[in-house]
């Protein structure tokens, strides 16, 4: 090794530094496990499914994003608590998925990045405040739908326009908040000519261990508790009574089930497979390929995360027959006019085919 060397030429102190060097940006990129020959599962895993997934995520996010807040701004009037949170939810998403033809762009030319520190930060930054400001409003929608349920004395003023403004405030503080001392931790790094615009889980290991154990247990294990402990009393109150099988129950039900399986689906592998991502690469015997098979897990974990904006289009369905109506009064005016178009396409056919017809038996009968 080169620190082994007492008496150094300057040529080869350079040679040691540069060798320094590209071994600390392996070790911060791979971790401290073995350097062997293994599989390149997780590059493969990047190259072919991220932008496959994230274009996908960009195309129905954006489209059904987009659509949701058209509703909520030009038909569903007036807001109460749940609209709020509603839309801010869906700002959110859309937002975040403004970020993902970055992330095509990036993994398509084989983690390559050339857009400077600026938007590397902003992209990561993005992913994970969408990821926990989605959390945190899908936990108030728990909260709010069990006091409307449990103790419907109260659900009048639980709907006021103020409650839902304060919540949605106090989310961005506190997803804000949560996310703040990532901006500090996401990095580029040169490696074999390129530069990497390095996720939160492939940064220094030893950096990122404890707050990543922080943001599971606080962003993501809380809310699930709380969420899970509402929905468990909803089931319940719901479960009384002679109309257990109306329409409105049937319609909270599986609300619930969307709700349960957005965390357990999207959330859950993410938070999972990223304690195992920094857990491997802090080992200082982990094999490559298990460090690799790893890696690739994690990897296919972030768009499952990513897919809550998709499981959030359902919930605006779900949430009451007022989205319902007012997204089919949003196109039926369209639909009409189509209709017409096709209707008034079709007479002019006819009348113009009835036309020619005349216009031909006339012509026979004045050559007879």
């Amino acid at each position: 090794m080169c620190a082994s060397v007492a008496p150094m030429t300057l040529n080869k102190a350079s040679e040691c530094a540069i060798i320094s060097s590209t071994r600390m940006t392996y070790i911060i990129y791979h971790g401290n496990g073995t350097e062997g020959n293994c599989t390149d599962v997780d590059h493969l895993v990047k190259r072919y499914y991220l932008p496959v997934m994230y274009s996908l995520v960009f195309i129905v996010g954006l489209v059904g994003n987009v659509t949701s807040l058209l509703v909520y701004f030009t038909k569903l009037r007036p807001w109460r608590s749940s609209s709020v949170i509603m839309v801010n939810l869906a700002s959110t998403d859309l937002l975040y998925t403004f970020s993902m033809p970055f992330f095509v762009y990036y993994y398509t030319r084989s983690d390559s990045w050339t857009l400077g520190a600026f938007m590397c930060r902003f992209v990561r930054f993005g992913f994970h405040f969408n990821l926990y400001g989605s959390i945190l409003f899908l936990t108030c929608l728990a909260v709010f739908r069990y006091m409307a349920v449990v103790h419907p004395m109260r659900a009048a003023e639980i709907q006021r326009v103020q409650w839902g403004v304060l919540a949605c405030v106090a989310v961005w503080a506190l997803a804000a908040a949560e996310i703040a001392p990532m901006l500090t931790m996401i990095s580029m790094v040169e490696f074999n000519n390129k530069t990497y615009c390095l996720d939160f889980a492939s940064n220094d290991p030893e950096q990122v261990w404890l707050y990543g154990w922080v943001l599971t247990v606080v962003g993501y294990l809380l809310p699930l508790v709380v969420v899970c402990g509402s929905y468990i009393r909803i089931v319940r109150e719901l479960a009384q009574g002679p109309h257990t099988h109306s329409r409105g129950r049937v319609r909270a039900r599986r609300l619930i089930v969307v709700v349960m399986v957005c965390f357990v689906v999207c959330f859950m592998p993410y938070h999972v497979l990223r304690v195992l991502r920094v857990f491997t690469r802090r080992k200082t015997d982990s094999s490559c390929l298990m460090e690799r098979w790893v890696h690739a897990a994690y990897i296919i974990s972030r768009p499952l995360a990513a897919l809550n904006t998709v499981f959030n289009l359902v919930l605006y369905t779900l949430a009451g027959d007022r989205f319902q109506a007012a997204f089919l009064s949003l196109f039926k005016c369209h639909a009409f006019k189509c209709l017409a178009k096709v209707k008034a396409g079709i007479s002019l056919a006819v009348i113009s085919k009835a036309t020619s017809n005349t216009t031909r038996e006339a012509d026979t009968n004045n050559t007879k």
